[in-house]
This record gives structure tokens, sequence and C-alpha cells, in this order.
């Protein structure tokens, strides 16, 4: 067969394949959702998935007038980042390189980095639930703080991760290593700045973060009165096309919106968080995320202002906050310094959605693919180009990753002042 792989290859593919599972880490703590590839190719790559169902309960025996419909939200989800390492080598070459996977151990490298940085950039761009600290990192009072936010808003106890920037999960090893008192886990925390799980989080450490600049807003406010969202399911155009609404964002009116960021975290004056199931408030101000700067005098948001005060069905099971904003209601900005976004989320929240590409196998070029047990399907293709004995490698991996609820992940911030 022409441009055959020889057994070199092949043994130099199955070992980076085993390399590309190896780092899959923040990839292994996300759920995952197979697709169907030749209906993706229908779609647009685009499927909508679907978030979970919040019950109403009332007390008694006689439900006379308490039969409702229940509104399903759903979420889009997108297979829509492909990464490739691509490189050449001479045939000359092929006899030490490839074999001894130098340029294999980068290519497993990078490609795992981008899943990696994929699935923590969008629980940090999206995630809503913000823990603010105002000291440095310093051990299980940082994480007991996620751990308040998540109970008293209702989310389920397994499942909850969270990972931490090397200088800020050294600080709470280092905390933990002075514990002399503590059996076993103070020597593990000095020796290997490991400390595991921390209040029923399980806590890992990140060789990379991004980071979030301080809030440049300033004094803003809410622009009008009674914005509250009202979650629904569809939508109906004027023409009678009806699609799918995606419930996780609410465009909302502000005072003004110069030197807001998307990214920015926020809490406004009056509006708490409210337990999702029992819809009883907090006490705690709940926190929102600006995602895009619409214009001089709106901002899109996530969550939405789902306060109950249009009294619908959808509303109340789906009430996520005590009271509508006020027209004039400050808007306070918690991210007011410089900081890395430390992720934290609950497994269910964020899904992984694997692709695949589908090159011709008869066009003189050979295609070698395994899966990783993520799921994610890797791809390897050589070309041999006989006028200058120069073969052309690419490596290949497509996936997309989704937020499915924003206020069942967030981000811890340290040194804000």
């Amino acid at each position: 067969m022409s441009n055959a792989f020889s057994k070199e290859e092949r043994v130099a593919f199955e070992q980076l394949l085993e390399g590309f599972n190896d780092m899959l880490v923040m990839s292994r703590l996300v759920s995952k959702y197979t697709t169907d590839q030749q209906a993706m190719e229908r779609s647009a790559n685009i499927i909508w998935r679907p978030m979970p169902y919040i019950a109403q309960s009332y007390s008694g025996t006689d439900m006379t007038g308490n039969f409702n419909s229940y509104t399903q939200l759903s979420v889009p989800a997108s297979i829509n980042t492909p990464r490739s390492v691509p490189w050449t080598m001479t045939a000359l070459e092929l006899r030490d390189a490839l074999q001894e996977n130098r340029l294999g151990d980068a290519a497993k490298t990078k490609l795992a980095s981008d899943i990696n940085i994929a699935v923590n950039g969008a629980v940090t761009s999206l995630g809503s639930l913000v823990v603010k600290r105002t000291s440095a990192a310093s051990g299980f009072d940082d994480v007991a703080a996620v751990d308040s936010i998540y109970n008293e808003q209702g989310i389920g106890a397994d499942d909850r991760y969270a990972a931490f920037s090397s200088r800020d999960y050294n600080s709470m090893a280092s905390n933990l290593a002075g514990r002399q008192t503590m059996a076993g886990r103070p020597e593990t925390a000095y020796d290997k700045a490991y400390i595991g799980d921390v209040s029923n989080f399980s806590v890992f450490k990140m060789d990379y973060a991004p980071r979030i600049i301080a809030a440049a807003g300033g004094a803003i406010t809410i622009g009008a009165a009674n914005q509250y969202y009202v979650p629904q399911a569809t939508v109906a155009a004027s023409y009678g096309e009806v699609t799918n609404v995606d419930n996780r964002f609410q465009t909302i009116q502000v005072s003004a919106t110069a030197g807001v960021q998307p990214g920015d975290c926020f809490q406004v004056a009056n509006v708490d968080s409210v337990h999702h199931i029992t819809k009883q408030d907090t006490g705690q101000p709940k926190t929102f995320r600006v995602v895009t700067v619409v214009d001089g005098t709106h901002l899109q948001i996530t969550p939405p202002f789902i306060s109950g005060q249009g009294g619908s069905n959808a509303e109340i099971c789906y009430q996520n906050i005590s009271a509508t904003p006020a027209n004039g209601a400050a808007i306070t900005w918690l991210n007011t310094a410089a900081s890395a976004l430390n992720p934290h989320w609950k497994k269910s929240a964020v899904e992984l959605l694997p692709g695949r590409f589908a090159p011709p196998t008869d066009a003189g070029v050979q295609v070698l693919r395994a899966t990783t047990e993520q799921g994610i399907e890797m791809e390897l293709e050589k070309f041999y180009d006989i006028k200058t004995k120069t073969i052309l490698y690419r490596a290949d991996v497509f996936f997309g990753v989704a937020v499915l609820n924003t206020e069942m992940c967030g981000v811890e911030l340290f040194n804000q002042v």
C-alpha cells in the first residue's frame, strides 16, 4: 500500500496516544456526551442539551388548580474546536526522531493542553458562583467558602471539583503542612505540596490559570425597573418558525457600560441568592458575570434575574434570586484587583463533546486514528512528497465544551481589596 505506516511509526502513535490519555486531567473531571457525527454535520455541529427540571410542590391533599405544565430548558452545545499539530520530517530524520517520540511528545503535550485549557476557559468565563477572598489563599477556609455557596444554593454534594493556580494551591498546602496535629496529610503537603480532598471538593493544582483584571466599570447602577427574566423553552418568530431559547443569559439595562469587560464579576444591592429547590433566601448576595458588553447601556449577563415576580410556573420553578433588582440599585464589582481565576464546578454542569474528522483514505494520505478514554479521537495523518523526500505529518483532535448550567460552577478570587 502506498504511504503505509511502518511498524516504528505505529509504535510511536500508540505511545503518543498513551501519553495523550495521561495528560487529559481537566477533561476527566467533566461529563462527556457522545454525539452522532452525521447528525452533527447536518445541524452545523450544534446540539441542544437539556438542563435539569426543578419541580414545585404544594401542601395538603387537594391539588385542584396545581396541575401545571413544566418548562424544559436547554442549552446549545457545539463541537467547534479543531486543533492540529503539523510537522515535517525528511526520510533521513525519520530513522530516529519519530521512533524516539521527540516530536510526538510535543504534539501530545500541546493537544492535551488545548483540551484542558478549553474546559478551564469555559468554566472561568461563564461560571457565576464567585467567591471573593480579600487575602491570599490560606487553606481550608478558602475551599469551605466555595462549599458554603454550593450548599446554600442546593447544588448536589457529589462530584464537586476545584482547581487552583500553582501559587494559590501551594499557599494552601503550606497552611496544611503546618498542622502537626493531623496524621499523614501534613507530611504529604510538605513533601509534595498535595492537599487532596477538602471540604467536600476534590482539589487539583494547575500549572496554568487564566487571569482577570480589576473591574474598571466604576459606580454604575441598574437602569430600569422590573428587569426580571421569564424562562421559556422555545420562541416563535413573526413568520411562525419556532426555535429553542438559551436561558443562561439575559440582556439588562444599566446606567453605563464604560470600562466594563466580559468576565467582570458583580452583585446587585438587595438581591440575594435562593436555594434552588426550597426557594429560601440564603441571606447572601447573588453573584453574576458579564458575558458581553452590548452597547453603552446594556450588558448581557449570566445567570438571568429570575425572581418569580411575574408569577408564572416557570419563574417559580427556576427562581434564583430573592427579588428583582430595583431601578437605580447599585452594582458592586467583585474583581477589585487582578487575580488568577481559580475554577470550581460540579461535574454535570460541564460537558465535553468529542468530534471526529472523516478524511479520505484513498487520496494518497495514510490515516491512523484511536480514541482516548475520554472519547476524544486523535488522528495522525502522513503524506510523502517524492520530489523532496519530505514527509508531512499532522496530529488532530476535534471537540467542544459546553457549560450547561452557569449556576453550578464559578471562580474563586484571592487578594481582592
